[in-house]
């Protein structure tokens, strides 16, 4: 029976190194996984980010052609709305009036002004009239536009000036 007992405290004594290597090898592959786990979502969350700033960039993009093609456009409106003063043609208006829907769907907003205060950041004053109230825009000679948040194009109005007794 001791030799019985003393064959397997031997088998044990050689396996037992081999186990440790073994768990030694099984905790490496362990950090290894961790390791490659937590490239992988970085590499994933940069990819995410990469993709969001692409998509914004393309954005910014087209909003910059649209831009500067209603600024192309916009002397087109004007000659529209001169002919339709002087044709009274019901065809010509509907046709303005569709075209200027479609430049307001693109993001194009007329800049409000006439009979309010002046402003230099959204008109430029051509001519000064004498009238009862101060710096009050009383004629729109251009109308002026903004796209989204951005001016791209100053009104050209007339300014009351106070006329003093």
């Amino acid at each position: 029976m001791d030799n019985k007992k003393t064959k397997t405290d031997q088998k044990k004594a050689q396996i037992l190194p081999e186990i440790e290597k073994l768990n030694q090898e099984i905790v490496l592959l362990k950090q290894q996984v961790d390791e490659f786990k937590n490239k992988y979502l970085r590499a994933i969350a940069d990819y995410q980010n990469l993709e969001k700033r692409v998509s914004e960039e393309r954005f910014e993009l087209m909003k910059m052609a649209n831009k500067n093609l209603l600024v192309k456009i916009l002397p087109f409106l004007d000659n529209l709305e001169k002919a339709e003063l002087f044709i009274k043609d019901p065809g010509l208006k509907i046709s303005k009036d569709h075209f200027m829907q479609i430049l307001k769907e693109a993001g194009l907003q007329e800049i409000e002004i006439l009979n309010k205060d002046y402003d230099p950041v959204t008109a430029e004053a051509v001519e000064l009239i004498p009238g009862k109230d101060e710096n009050k825009v009383v004629e729109v000679l251009r109308k002026g536009y903004m796209f989204g948040e951005n001016i791209i194009r100053v009104a050209q109005v007339k300014v009351s000036k106070k006329i003093s007794n």
